[in-house]
């Protein structure tokens, strides 16, 4: 399974949309530092997922979803492919029993398919649109991620390297 996780909150940037020729669109913006963090792990080959919502990225956050992920495939071997964060390798993070870690190298966000769910979770839930508050944005976040499909996920992310690598 490939991990990473993502921001989101009451910030949000303008982006592109379409409207009729001639006309402006009003594209609401706001600054309220207000975040939460979806830890996320996918498995490219079947789309199978896992996501939790936390408040924080850190150490302590990481061991409750790794035991939260652990707890959710007890009878597998999970090799979890993940960024080097500070949080997944300090020497606090609680692993499981049943995950083993193994680390991209250095700035390859490309290598970590997981990124192009989190643009797809933008994408679909979070584009030209203030919140107004952490609640409605957790609540946003959370019927977005539901409403990603396994084949949904399968086709994001299973690229041919990853698919040819573990057959």
């Amino acid at each position: 399974m490939f991990q990473d996780e993502a921001g989101f909150g009451r910030i949000n940037k303008p982006k592109y949309c379409w409207c009729r020729k001639g006309i402006r669109p009003h594209v609401p913006c706001h600054h309220i530092r207000e975040y939460r963090y979806a830890y996320g792990a996918v498995e490219p080959r079947t789309g199978e997922s896992f996501f939790l919502v936390l408040p924080y990225c850190n150490t302590a956050c990481m061991s409750v979803f790794l035991r939260e992920l652990a707890f959710a495939y007890p009878n597998d071997i999970i090799l979890l492919i993940c960024d080097g964060a500070a949080w997944h390798k300090a020497n606090a993070l609680k692993i499981p029993d049943n995950i083993e870690l193994f680390f991209l190298p250095p700035a390859t966000p490309e290598m970590n398919p997981i990124e192009q769910i989190w643009k797809e979770i933008r994408k679909r839930g979070f584009r030209n649109e203030i919140f107004n508050s952490l609640e409605l944005v957790i609540n946003r976040l959370c019927n977005v991620i539901c409403e990603l499909s396994h084949s949904l996920i399968h086709n994001i992310t299973a690229r041919q390297w990853i698919v040819d690598c573990f057959n």
